[in-house]
């Protein structure tokens, strides 16, 4: 079951500025020596790491902790791959996840939204979390995806384990790392059997859903196999949807943080897409993605060899104030806003659509709904380990109704 009591010492989701503005301090590339790793700060040289798969490669498997589970469960994560693998993978699901698809969505996102809120209609008092940002979104892909969506919360028990980081601290090491495969090893086991019997079943009896098209789609006469399709659904399943989690979460926190800003879009319904680009600069879910050096370089004035391991800081960067005017500064009218929240180059977050069209629609009719919706305990809200995934877990709110 999921803790709700908040971690020790976990950093708050208002105090992670401060943090990302000190690393940057120290300059745009640093040596962090407690873990070992090379941190990339700034918006010019994060997005050129992320630009460049042959020499920053998205390959860490020669760098982390093996488990035997977790190594088959991603034979088809892309996320992990380089070219020319990474070509192939994603051309495949590409195929399958058109824009086209993700328009038609919008009807069924606005009705399980809709339904959500109605099972919450006679509450002045509810988990948001738990009424809307998980459901919704895992709700969505689930259908999508040909998955039983009324198998939710087992999805949900899945995700806290995953990006829970609860056998992390906030500043992980290897050892940390492999104590935590270790740990995650039993519900990899199950999620590997259960994706595995889905993609079974719809090969045999193949149905309106991404699964099948999944199954039928194929590049230069190549499909993929059954232990491939595992680790490419069960991405779209657990990480497809924890992005809208967080977002949303992050979002109702920071509108409660800033009200003129919540008072602004009630009365400016246009300007929710532009308030949902900047609470996704503003706090990325994902606040770094890892790289491995493949050659010697030189980044920011330093000699970084090869084989090591870089992490480019998508928090930091989105808060260069070489890039951004006044980035300390949360400002929903931004515009240009090129935050590197869903990456760069090659592995641009594909989901990214869908991540902001659920957004839109969810805090539209959250406005629509409430009158009021006030956070009256920030001390109730548990926060996710920030060294994993910026969100939170419980959020417990106020609403009231016109």
């Amino acid at each position: 079951m999921i803790s709700r009591q908040p971690t020790a010492g976990r950093l708050l989701l208002e105090e992670l500025p401060d943090r990302w503005r000190g690393l940057r301090e120290a300059g745009p590339v640093r040596h962090d020596e407690a873990q070992g790793v090379w941190q990339v700060l700034d918006h010019e040289n994060v997005s050129a790491v992320l630009a460049d798969p042959a020499t920053y490669s998205s390959d860490l498997s020669a760098l982390s902790p093996t488990q035997p589970d977790f190594e088959t469960f991603t034979q088809g994560n892309f996320v992990g791959m380089d070219p020319p693998e990474h070509r192939k993978l994603r051309t495949l699901v590409s195929q399958a996840f058109t824009p086209r698809v993700v328009h038609g969505l919008e009807p069924r996102i606005e009705a399980v939204c809709a339904r959500l809120l109605d099972e919450v209609a006679d509450r002045d008092r509810f988990d948001l979390v738990d009424a809307l940002a998980y459901p919704l979104p895992i709700i969505v892909i689930a259908e999508l995806l040909g998955i039983p969506a009324e198998e939710h919360r087992l999805f949900q028990e899945w995700a806290s384990v995953l990006f829970g980081g609860d056998q992390l601290g906030e500043a992980p090491d290897m050892a940390d790392l492999e104590r935590a495969l270790e740990a995650i090893a039993p519900t990899v086991r199950e999620m590997n059997g259960y994706m595995l019997d889905h993609i079974r079943a719809r090969r045999a009896a193949p149905g309106d859903d991404l699964t099948s098209r999944l199954i039928a789609a194929e590049v230069d006469g190549v499909r993929l196999r059954d232990q491939e399709m595992v680790g490419f659904v069960a991405l779209l399943l657990v990480a497809g949807h924890i992005t809208t989690t967080a977002l949303l979460g992050n979002a109702v926190v920071t509108f409660d943080r800033y009200p003129e800003t919540d008072a602004a879009l009630r009365a400016d319904p246009g300007r929710v897409p532009s308030a949902v680009e900047e609470v996704l600069r503003w706090l990325p879910p994902f606040p770094e993605l890892g790289r491995r050096v493949t050659r010697p370089v030189v980044l920011g004035g330093h000699e970084i060899p090869a084989d090591t391991l870089l992490m480019a800081h998508l928090g930091a960067a989105n808060r260069d104030p070489a890039r951004f005017e006044a980035p300390d500064v949360f400002d929903v009218t931004r515009s240009p806003n090129p935050h590197l929240t869903f990456g760069h180059g090659i592995h641009f977050c594909f989901g990214a659509p869908l991540a902001r069209l659920e957004a839109r629609i969810a805090l539209h009719m959250l406005h629509e709904r409430f009158r009021t919706l006030v956070i009256p305990s920030h001390e109730a809200i548990v926060h996710q380990n920030p060294a994993v995934l910026i969100g939170v877990r419980h959020l417990p709110v106020e609403v009231g109704r016109a």
